[in-house]
């Protein structure tokens, strides 16, 4: 896997180490040789503040950008369109739903989680890659619904995260998102 200090030709920015972690279990189930760099960005807003620089870092061919849709789709992909546009780069007015591809240089590809149209995060995109047949998933979803309102520490936009990372603690080895794929 490639580092920072390799001055990668190809980047791919998320908004944190989950998707960094996911991203990587994903290509390496897949089989796919990893010739990218993936930078966790520390947050939307610094993602977006980066996407200028890493575009004109020298010798860049290609910048991907992973960033979850949240409860707004619109509002987020509104937020690249502008960002890109400080760029003179001009994304289209809604995403693809394979994927939004521009051809550079750089090329750029966009991909708002968990599946370019709807709202949701990086755990909407897990969840969809639970198995079915997992007898501990409902377990785990039920006993988020079960918390009273009252006594969630978290929001109901994070809802999913909660009954994902309630499922994940129930693996033989609790841990990152990324195990689950």
């Amino acid at each position: 896997m490639l580092s920072p200090n390799d001055s990668p030709t190809q980047i791919l920015l998320v908004e944190g180490p989950d998707d960094k972690h996911v991203i990587s279990h994903i290509c390496r189930e897949a089989g796919y040789i990893q010739n990218f760099f993936i930078q966790d960005k520390g947050g939307i807003d610094k993602l977006l503040d980066s996407i200028g620089a890493e575009i004109m870092a020298p010798g860049r061919k290609v910048v991907g950008v992973v960033a979850d849709a949240n409860s707004q789709p619109m509002d987020r992909w509104q937020s690249l369109v502008g960002r890109f546009s400080k760029e003179n780069i001009s994304i289209p007015r809604q995403p693809d739903s394979q994927g939004t591809i521009l051809i550079g240089p750089p090329r750029i590809g966009i991909w708002l989680m968990p599946d370019n149209s709807q709202f949701g995060e990086l755990e909407h995109f897990v969840a969809e890659m639970i198995p079915d047949a997992d007898p501990v998933w409902p377990r785990s979803q039920q006993y988020i619904d079960d918390i009273p309102k009252s006594e969630r520490e978290f929001t109901e936009q994070k809802i999913m995260r909660a009954k994902v990372h309630s499922w994940l603690a129930t693996r033989k080895e609790p841990g990152f998102l990324g195990q689950a794929i």
